[in-house]
């Protein structure tokens, strides 16, 4: 999700559009709303935000700080006029850039992407067969580049930068759709999952993404399976009285 913070509504819905065209889930927000978002919103949820755009608000700099101690997501700060004085401000408030309008919504994605990229902790990753690149690039599954749809793409990008991590679905629906996609189903993501698990199945033999019905999903390596599974069971069964289901 790409969230957007600016007192002008005509701002927020011009991008929010913008960015939903482009295919990806996006929240704007006013100052004031956004405070109230942050202070509300679970740690799971703060971590599914990709992208933080700040506008035009009072005290913006402010915001970035807010924003940087939640959550290590690019900042990009959006100016109407280039000022040195507030470039500076954001930059040390913890902004990763500071962009002039007008720009295009694909620039900002690229920058983005270029800013992740330079960051140690959301660089490519790979896990055992699957290898993603979090800049747009299809994944490479058993050696060879596997084309997916962009969620499906985003979920397995999203489940191998945090490996060995259960992640529930409402933060993976978060990542994904955005926060406040009230005309898409939450369990939307169980679909994506599954055409997902089974294109992986498919190309590598094996399903590389273990589920959990009360704690959510996880990607694991081959040598994991039985392991994974078996500790799976055992921590519902203790928790629930029975084993769970598959999601």
């Amino acid at each position: 999700m790409i969230l957007i913070v600016d007192r002008r509504n005509d701002v927020l819905a011009a991008y929010t559009a913008s960015f939903k065209r482009e295919g990806m889930g996006a929240l704007g927000l006013e100052p004031d709303d956004f405070a109230s978002w942050l202070r509300c919103t679970t740690p799971a949820e703060v971590l599914g935000v990709e992208i933080f755009l700040v506008g035009e608000c009072a005290g913006g700099e402010f915001v970035s700080e807010r924003i940087r101690e939640k959550s290590p997501a690019p900042i990009i700060a959006l100016m109407d006029q280039r000022n040195l004085t507030k470039t500076l401000q954001f930059l040390a408030a913890g902004a990763d850039d500071v962009v002039e309008k007008p720009v295009h919504v694909r620039e900002l994605i690229a920058r983005a992407g270029a800013i992740r990229r330079r960051s140690a902790k959301r660089s490519d990753a790979q896990v055992h067969d699957i290898r993603v690149f979090c800049d747009g690039r299809d994944p490479l599954v058993g050696g060879e580049s596997l084309s997916l749809p962009r969620r499906e793409r985003r979920i397995l990008e999203y489940l191998t930068n945090n490996r060995e991590k259960w992640i529930e679905r409402e933060r993976l629906f978060t990542a994904v759709y955005g926060g406040c996609e009230e005309a898409v189903a939450n369990k939307t993501i169980d679909a994506h999952m599954s055409r997902l698990r089974r294109k992986l199945r498919s190309r590598l033999g094996y399903d590389p993404i273990t589920s959990s019905r009360f704690v959510g999903y996880q990607l694991r390596s081959r040598g994991q399976d039985k392991n994974v599974s078996r500790s799976s069971e055992q921590r519902d069964q203790t928790s629930t009285g029975h084993v769970s289901l598959s999601l």
